[in-house]
């Protein structure tokens, strides 16, 4: 049960509630003169519904959002709500009130909702101190406009979270999902509170042990199997939202697995600055393609868009008679996809590509896949793939510990 409704005010420096009832606010007013009543306490019942509907409920205070409509220890239903004024009910109150016009105090513009360790904190100090009026606007305003725009989003805008994460060299995967859940407004929400997560986040091995690419190959599959293709058989999932941080053959790996039946954004980690947000007017450049000089060794897919790959590291591997076919920009660096339009021009070019090496090498033929490219860039490779029409791959990793591009996994021999 929630519990009836108590409006409170700060009227003094000290930042002491005092809850003001409907019958003081009447005795309040009767103490005023005929010809100029007294301006009371009381919000008007409209005010305050419109003030709990454009803050969602939550504290204004920036950085607090706490509900307001339950006990933070029991969770059972209380209002513990405050509205508090910007500016102050009296000439004494914390940044009185010298600067709002008569009859505004009580108005949707001055009051903020708030829990009560933020009110006293506002309140403080009979000059606002660290808090003046003007940051406590900005505030209120900051916390309309996100609710605002958060439940503006349609309801066929909801969205499963999907998170992987393994080790990349001796680093773990820095991956959450409050983060992830920010990078998809105002276009996407999440579909529930937490996420499907595939990863094993700070496993025992690295990708330079001979036990890392099997043990999460087949971690992947498995929890791949139980936790996404079943609830998309089952028609539990119809839109993911894919944030991925992994050695570039296992996301390469992951992209094969969501295929591209089931609608999907896949997102970014960008560096500068950090976020998975997609920025916003951002230059992107032009992909090309690098064809081969000849077409009689064996078949590379280079995918050099972080860095520049040199074709010696592949002839290194595959001998001087690889036929190496290399898709790359004019300056490759590990901040380049800027947008999703612009990962879909590489899922284009990438089909378009597969195609013509296929019709060159046959479908039979070993395609070696060299990606040394941003994540998002991975995960849409792996999805671009047909399993029942291309070619198998054998996909590498760079790992400076054991000196350059390591065979790390084989995608598409055997029954698909």
């Amino acid at each position: 049960m929630i519990r009836s409704f108590q409006l409170y005010d700060t009227d003094s420096s000290e930042g002491d509630p005092k809850v003001t009832t409907p019958m003081q606010s009447e005795n309040d007013a009767r103490r005023g003169s005929a010809t100029a009543p007294r301006e009371t306490r009381h919000v008007p019942l409209a005010t305050q519904v419109l003030l709990w509907g454009r803050a969602a409920g939550r504290c204004e205070f920036a950085g607090c959002n706490k509900p307001l409509w339950k006990s933070p220890v029991t969770q059972e239903g209380l209002n513990v709500a405050q509205q508090a004024h910007i500016y102050s009910f009296s000439t004494e109150g914390p940044r009185g009130h010298a600067a709002i016009a008569p009859g505004q105090v009580n108005q949707l513009q001055n009051l903020m909702l708030v829990c009560h360790a933020c009110h006293r904190k506002m309140d403080a100090r009979k000059d606002g101190g660290r808090y003046p009026a003007s940051l406590l606007r900005a505030m209120k305003r900051e916390h309309e406009r996100r609710i605002e725009v958060v439940t503006a989003i349609s309801a066929d805008r909801k969205s499963h979270v999907l998170l992987y994460g393994a080790n990349i060299g001796d680093h773990g995967s820095p991956l959450g999902f409050n983060e992830a859940a920010m990078a998809m407004f105002p276009t996407r929400y999440p579909a529930e509170d937490f996420p499907i997560e595939l990863g094993t986040m700070n496993g025992p091995f690295v990708d330079r042990d001979a036990e890392f690419w099997a043990a999460e190959e087949a971690n992947l599959v498995r929890k791949f199997n139980q936790r996404v293709k079943e609830r998309i058989a089952a028609g539990d999932v119809r839109h993911l939202s894919v944030f991925a941080l992994a050695p570039q053959p296992l996301i390469v790996l992951l992209g094969t697995l969501l295929g591209d039946i089931l609608p999907m954004d896949v997102y970014q980690r960008h560096r500068e600055p950090t976020t998975w947000e997609w920025p916003v007017g951002a230059n992107t450049p032009a992909f090309e393609v690098r064809e081969p000089e000849h077409e009689s060794g064996p078949a590379a897919l280079v995918v050099a868009l972080s860095a520049s790959v040199g074709s010696d590291r592949i002839t290194r591997l595959l001998g001087t008679d690889a036929s190496i076919w290399t898709v790359t920009v004019a300056a490759p660096h590990n901040d380049l996809m800027k947008s999703q339009a612009q990962l879909a021009q590489l899922r284009i070019l990438l089909r378009a590509l597969l195609d013509r090496i296929k019709a060159a090498k046959g479908q039979a033929t070993r395609l070696h896949v060299f990606p040394v490219a941003p994540v998002s860039a991975a995960v849409e490779l792996g999805r671009i793939r047909m399993p029942k029409a291309d070619m198998p791959w054998q996909v590498y990793d760079q790992v400076n510990a054991r000196g350059g591009f390591i065979p790390a996994l084989t995608i598409g021999e055997g029954a698909e």
